[in-house]
């Protein structure tokens, strides 16, 4: 369907995959595991498959744990299920890890361009700190910054985006059809994006729509229909620009 981006007021926005290049961050992260173990068998793909596998079932078994400890968790977890030696310092360094996640490059250039036309407003999986660390690196100021630690669930829990509407209302008086949430994970974005009623913009830097790789995003059985795609980030402040 066509839909105009004027119709919207607020871009709501996941952080990590569709912003901030988490693919890169976390396969850097693992590379001291990898490399204390001399194994050259987990190739990137593989690394970020099963980190997606792991992380989507720690954060659904221990929702009340802020993000650099389920991250911690996570990192053992993938130690032990491919027989590699950590110890719980090299686990506290992954969970710490998110700070030095990078940018894509494309991310604070759109985004400052955005802002003149709509109010950006963070609904993230992670905890305050490390989203503050992120921030610093995307170079504009949200409205509002909604986090799984403000909300005691991690997405795709629907929880997450109940908590995001009530607060933008109370907050901004935005208006759920005011709303457009522009993400990158069909896993923890459009899904229950879909189901709480919201118009969805997908920034598919994977390629998904056009292939099968899902890298760190956990696979969902049923793709959800999408009202926008864009490849990148810029490519939609390129069509904002332009209406």
């Amino acid at each position: 369907m066509v839909m105009r981006l004027d119709n919207f007021t607020t871009l709501t926005f996941d952080c990590y995959g569709t912003l901030i290049d988490w693919e890169s961050g976390i396969w850097d992260a693992l590379q001291p595991l990898l490399h204390k173990n001399n194994c050259d068998r987990i190739v990137r793909e593989a690394g970020l498959v099963a980190f997606a596998e792991t992380e989507s079932a720690q954060q659904a078994d221990t929702p009340s744990l802020i993000y650099p400890e389920i991250l911690a968790r996570v990192h053992r977890t993938f130690a032990e299920r491919h027989g590699l030696e950590t110890d719980a310092a090299m686990d506290r360094d992954f969970g710490n890890s998110v700070p030095f996640w990078p940018a894509f490059p494309d991310s604070a250039d759109a985004l400052r361009r955005l802002k003149k036309h709509f109010k950006l407003v963070i609904l993230s999986n992670v905890d305050r700190t490390g989203f503050a660390a992120s921030n610093r690196k995307l170079g504009v100021s949200f409205d509002a910054i909604y986090t799984a630690e403000d909300v005691g669930s991690y997405k795709p829990n629907p929880n997450n985006f109940t908590y995001m509407l009530e607060h933008l209302q109370q907050d901004l008086n935005v208006a759920q059809g005011q709303i457009l949430h522009t993400a990158q994970s069909l896993f923890h974005d459009h899904v229950p994006a879909t189901n709480a009623g919201l118009a969805r913009a997908w920034i598919d830097r994977q390629g998904l729509s056009e292939g099968d790789q899902w890298g760190a995003t956990a696979r969902v059985e049923h793709r959800p229909d999408v009202d926008i795609l864009y490849p990148t980030l810029v490519a939609m402040a390129d069509a904002v620009d332009a209406t």
